[in-house]
């Protein structure tokens, strides 16, 4: 797994192995030629966030609850469980039948940042939780990913 390969953050419980009880994660790997302050300016800024991503009340503060406005499928409800500035964001992610982790990692490569991102805790034995799971997992790179490459490389976009 990505992680294993970027141990960067607190433990996390181990992943149950059994099909009935077993979670999956979406994983993405992306390379932004972008710096890692101007990439973690991105995804802690509100006003940039709604920008790229979401309408938010986001604060990088470790227990900070907030939201995101995902349009048709309602209101996520986040709450922030660990900072490392311009390395780590991980927050939870609830809304409907999802209870789950999205951990955003940051890793320095050359005059760019690669950013790892795994959204995790999917139970794919319940129906709703499979279909949020595949449409999730495209989303996450041609959507979100995309939409963050096109923001930090746009006119307004602040060279840190």
């Amino acid at each position: 797994s990505l992680l294993e390969r970027h141990p960067e953050g607190p433990p996390r419980t181990p992943r149950q192995e059994s099909m009935s009880s077993q979670t999956h994660t979406i994983e993405v790997d992306e390379f932004l030629a972008h710096p890692a302050a101007r990439v973690w300016e991105a995804l802690i800024n509100p006003t940039e966030l709604a920008q790229w991503f979401m309408a938010t009340d986001f604060r990088p503060e470790s227990g900070h609850e907030f939201t995101l406005d995902v349009g048709r499928w309602g209101t996520v409800h986040c709450k922030v469980a660990h900072v490392e500035a311009e390395r780590l964001l991980r927050y939870t992610w609830r809304n409907g039948p999802l209870d789950t982790v999205v951990t955003w990692h940051l890793v320095p490569e050359g005059r760019g940042t690669r950013v790892i991102l795994e959204h995790e805790g999917f139970d794919l034995s319940d129906p709703v939780q499979r279909q949020a799971f595949n449409g999730m997992t495209g989303g996450w790179r041609s959507m979100v990913l995309t939409s963050l490459a096109r923001h930090l490389a746009g006119p307004d976009s602040r060279s840190l």
